[in-house]
C-alpha cells in the first residue's frame, strides 16, 4: 500500500526520494506514532516533504490516495478502506426520501459505536450498516436526512459529523480585483480622530498664525487624523464556504485595507471554545475564545462572515461540532460574543432567497437578533449603518 503511495506522491510532482521513503518505513517499524490517522499524516509529511512549498501538493495527493479516510472512534477499532469504496448509488424518489427516518444526535452517535463493534464486512446500498450508496446514515455516497459522513465527498450537506482529514485554506488578504465597491460600503463605518504626536502640518492653523504674526512664518503642527474604529472579524472557512471563497476574499482584502485596527480569526460552521488565525496550523495554534472575549474592548465592532449552513445540532447541541466533541453548544458561545460586543452583525454570502429554507440560518439569525445581512452591496451598507448606530 505504501509503495503505491510513494508513486502517487511522485506523480503529484513532489520530489520525494527512496531514502525519505525508507525513513518513513523505519519510523513506522519502530512505532514512533500510535494508530491515529492524523499521526500518520504528520509523520508522512515530515519525513517525505522537505520544502513547505510542496505541502499543498502533498495534502491533495494524500487526500486523493487515502480518500480522506480515518478511524471513527479509534478506541473501538478502524474502518477498512474497502468498506468505503463506492461502486453504486441508489436513486430514490421524492416520496422515498421524505420517508427516511432521522435518528437524533445522541442515538446516531450511540448507533455508530455499536456498528463499529458488530460489523464484519463491506456493505453497499443498504439502510443499516456503515457503507456507501444507500440510505444508511453511516458512510458516504448515499442519501439520508442526517448522518455521519465517513470519507468520500459531501454533496447533500446533511451530515451531523464528518470523519476525515480536513484541510482549509486561508483567505487571500491581498486580493484587489472587485474590492473597490466593497471598500466604499465599508467606509460608512469609519470614524476619524486626531491621535498620537503632533507631527502633521496644520495648514489652516499655520496660515492664520502667520497672518496674525505680521507675515512671519509661524508653523503649527497637529496629530495625524486616524480611523479609530476597532473591528473584530470572524470568518467561517471550509465546507460549504468553499462555494463563496472569491467574494469572501474580496471582503477580507477590502476590510484589511479600510480598517487599520482590525483583528481576524477563523472558525468552521459555528464558533466554539477556540478559534485560529492560520488554517495550516489550526490544530497546533489555537486561540481560546475566553482570551479573545477578554482582550478586546466592548466598543469593538464584531462582524461574523459565514453562510450559517450546517446541521442544527452544530449550533444547539453540546458535542455537535462535526470535527470534535465541544463541551458547550455553539449557541452558548455566540451569545457570549454578542453580550461582550454589543455592536455586531452577521454577513451571509448565501442568497437571501434561500435563507427561509435553511433551518440553521434561521437559528443563527435569531441568535444575532435579526442582524444577519446578505453579502451584497446593499447588505453591506445596511450592516455598516447598523454597526454605526
Amino acid at each position: 500500500m505504501l509503495i503505491d503511495f510513494f508513486y502517487a506522491l511522485r506523480d503529484a510532482k513532489i520530489p520525494v526520494t527512496i531514502k525519505e521513503f525508507l525513513t518513513l518505513l523505519e519510523a513506522l517499524q519502530k512505532q514512533v506514532i500510535g494508530t491515529s490517522f492524523d499521526d500518520f499524516y504528520y509523520l508522512a509529511r515530515i519525513t517525505l516533504v522537505k520544502d513547505e512549498a510542496h505541502f499543498d501538493k502533498f495534502d491533495r495527493a494524500f487526500g486523493l490516495y487515502f480518500k480522506g479516510i480515518q478511524a471513527a472512534f479509534e478506541e473501538n477499532g478502524t474502518i477498512p478502506l474497502d468498506w468505503l469504496v463506492q461502486r453504486m448509488k441508489r436513486e430514490l424518489s421524492e416520496e422515498q426520501r421524505a420517508a427516511l427516518e432521522k435518528y437524533g444526535y445522541d442515538k446516531l452517535m450511540d448507533r455508530l459505536q455499536e456498528l463499529l463493534k458488530e460489523q464484519k464486512e463491506r456493505h453497499e446500498g443498504g439502510s443499516k450498516w456503515i457503507g456507501t450508496g444507500g440510505t444508511s446514515p453511516f458512510g458516504h455516497g448515499g442519501t439520508n436526512p442526517e448522518g455521519i459522513r465517513i470519507g468520500g465527498k459531501g454533496g447533500n450537506r446533511t451530515a451531523v459529523k464528518v470523519w476525515e482529514a480536513r484541510n482549509y485554506k486561508d483567505y487571500d488578504g491581498e486580493r484587489e480585483i472587485g474590492t473597490r465597491n466593497i471598500k466604499v460600503a465599508l467606509r460608512r463605518l469609519r470614524k476619524f480622530a486626531r491621535l498620537g504626536a503632533a507631527e502633521e502640518l496644520a495648514l489652516d492653523a499655520t496660515i492664520r498664525a502667520t497672518a496674525s504674526n505680521a507675515g512671519y512664518l509661524d508653523i503649527k503642527m497637529q496629530p495625524e487624523r486616524k480611523n479609530n474604529i476597532k473591528v473584530l472579524m470572524l470568518f467561517d472557512v471550509g465546507g460549504t464556504m468553499d462555494d463563496h471563497i472569491e467574494r469572501t476574499e474580496e471582503l477580507f482584502s477590502a476590510a484589511r485595507s479600510e480598517f487599520k485596527n482590525m483583528e481576524f480569526f477563523y472558525f468552521h460552521n459555528c464558533v466554539y471554545d477556540y478559534l485560529w488565525k492560520n488554517n495550516r496550523r489550526r490544530h497546533a495554534e489555537r486561540f481560546p475564545v475566553w482570551d479573545i472575549l477578554r482582550k478586546y474592548p466592548p466598543d469593538t465592532k464584531l462582524i461574523f462572515v459565514g453562510d450559517a449552513t450546517m446541521s442544527p445540532y452544530e449550533i444547539l447541541q453540546p458535542g455537535g461540532s462535526v470535527e470534535y466533541n465541544n463541551q458547550e453548544a455553539g449557541a452558548v458561545w455566540l451569545q457570549r460574543f454578542t453580550a461582550t460586543f454589543p455592536k455586531f452583525v452577521w454577513l451571509n454570502p448565501e442568497p437571501a432567497g434561500v435563507w427561509q429554507y435553511r433551518q440553521s440560518i434561521s437559528i443563527i439569525d435569531q441568535l444575532m437578533n435579526r442582524r444577519m445581512f446578505p453579502l451584497t452591496m446593499d447588505g453591506l451598507e445596511r450592516a455598516m449603518r447598523t454597526l454605526s448606530k
